[in-house]
């Protein structure tokens, strides 16, 4: 059943890289910005601490959803603060690419 709404979506998302279900996080990715399958790989030895959405606006079928996603790697605490952007087409929500806010650097691998 697809998201009702891009927050959804990227909650769903989050969801995903936490169990690992990389086929999803691909099939829920924009076409125009996908990266290949092979490009996604799980990293078994993240764990994620959780997911806090800050903000979330919708017009008609594009949609931004600003989150900070907590995690650790080797012992070491990261954090992941982006705006991701997200379109509607044929009834479905997908994500384009996101930036980081202090940075403005747009990203192409979330």
């Amino acid at each position: 059943m697809p998201a009702p709404d891009a927050e959804r979506l990227m909650r769903s998302r989050y969801s995903a890289y936490v169990l690992g279900e990389m086929r999803y996080v691909h099939d829920t990715w924009h076409a125009s910005t996908r990266p290949p399958q092979e490009e996604l790989v799980h990293e078994t030895e993240m764990r994620w601490l959780g997911l806090e959405v800050r903000n979330f606006s919708a017009a008609g079928d594009e949609a931004t959803v600003e989150f900070v996603a907590r995690s650790k790697i080797a012992g070491r605490a990261q954090r992941l603060h982006e705006v991701s952007r997200f379109v509607r087409e044929d009834g479905r929500w997908f994500y384009i690419d996101g930036v980081f806010p202090a940075e403005q650097k747009k990203v192409t691998h979330a």
